[in-house]
């Protein structure tokens, strides 16, 4: 953001520019809003401004010019010497890195009339910053909670899907056709079409937008690339799988690596996941029945997910941590946007990675929006068993 000229800053109107003008002569303009009792009032302070202007997609918090236009200059005493300091105290206070600096207007009588400028940046994509615990807008004169509509706009908005983009370098030679052909084969079963199966491996591919032309996506790669490709591309797409005999081990005894596409990875884990399975007796009447401990259903929606919703842009693998009675999947990236630990169960979220989550949903690798995570807590709490932990 480039720094403002007093002659700019002048011509500026509040509203249309993402600007705040405070007179604050005496240096009295409140850093936090501590020494007022309600919170509409202590809002009004710099963190407040600071917090809501971000959310604006930047603006500036001027201190020392009128408020009405054209905002003549009157001076402030604010933060005098402390320039600095006000700039390290927002950065600590809320995360947001602002451009603090001076401003000076000569006056008739040859005195300078000093105006202290905070330049706020952007928020980013997908993300609102409070004050206080609330997310505050600019409506007016005054500083408002951000209403439900507004607040849900940016929670749910997107970067460029990273799935979707074209992996530079990659030919069509360079994906795997026993892969392609596992692809189809299940995408005929869940779509219910046969025929899809004898398409050509670059017309399927074609239809499911994992190509375009000779175009190869990072989906593309991710789900049916050779194992040297995505190993160069992508080395942080393998999934290792540790073994430790208990919870208090630190150390692995084993660890095993996968590095093969997808639709030929997923069934080699889940393999060598249940070659260490055992099973818990449970007595209904007369009968006696095994339920295993780990559930081919749950851990494979488990695992499906890390995949689908995890950052590639970030250079960690997917770490399954395999216990007698416990399993763990660490990766990379945390929940998908507009999602947390209190709406885990109740909201559709925004996938990280749509195209290769839409993929995965129409070849019956994961559940549609929302139905894989019910389907988690059903069968593990059905089974008597402990509720999933996502912290």
């Amino acid at each position: 953001m480039s720094r403002l000229t007093i002659a700019e800053l002048k011509n500026m109107r509040e509203s249309e520019d993402h600007v705040e003008f405070k007179k604050g002569e005496h240096g009295n303009v409140s850093y936090n809003g501590a020494d007022k009792q309600q919170p509409k009032d202590r809002r009004r302070c710099i963190l407040g401004y600071v917090t809501a202007l971000c959310n604006e997609k930047g603006g500036h918090l001027v201190i020392g010019m009128e408020d009405k236009y054209p905002h003549n200059v009157v001076g402030t005493s604010q933060c005098v010497n402390a320039v600095g300091q006000l700039e390290s105290d927002i950065y600590r206070d809320t995360g947001i890195r602002p451009d603090v600096y001076e401003l000076y207007e000569e006056a008739p009588n040859g005195s300078k009339k000093r105006v202290l400028v905070i330049s706020v940046p952007s928020r980013p994509v997908g993300k609102v910053f409070k004050f206080e615990d609330v997310p505050l807008m600019r409506v007016g004169e005054e500083l408002k909670p951000m209403d439900d509509k507004t607040y849900l706009s940016i929670i749910q908005e997107q970067e460029p899907d990273f799935s979707e983009m074209i992996c530079r370098g990659v030919r069509f030679e360079d994906l795997d056709e026993a892969a392609i052909e596992r692809l189809k084969e299940k995408y005929a079963i869940k779509q219910k079409n046969p025929s899809f199966r004898s398409l050509s491996n670059r017309q399927a591919l074609s239809d499911l937008k994992l190509i375009d032309g000779y175009a190869v996506t990072n989906s593309a790669v991710l789900l049916v690339g050779k194992e040297e490709v995505i190993g160069r591309i992508f080395p942080q797409a393998k999934v290792m799988l540790e073994y430790r005999s208990s919870e208090s081990q630190i150390n692995f005894d084993r660890r095993v690596s996968f590095s093969k596409p997808f639709f030929l990875l997923i069934d080699e884990l889940w393999n060598a996941i249940n070659e260490r399975n055992g099973s818990v007796p449970v007595r209904d009447g007369a009968y006696i029945f095994d339920i295993p401990f780990f559930n081919e259903e749950v851990i494979r929606e488990v695992v499906n997910n890390a995949f689908a919703h995890r950052d590639y842009r970030i250079n960690s693998e997917i770490v399954v941590k395999l216990y007698p009675h416990k399993l763990v999947v660490q990766n990379a990236g945390g929940f998908p946007k507009g999602v947390s630990l209190d709406n885990l169960l109740t909201v559709a979220s925004t996938p990280r990675n749509r195209l290769l989550a839409d993929v995965l949903s129409k070849t019956g690798i994961v559940e549609r929006s929302g139905q894989g995570m019910d389907k988690i807590f059903l069968y593990t709490l059905s089974e008597g068993k402990p509720e999933p932990n996502y912290t």
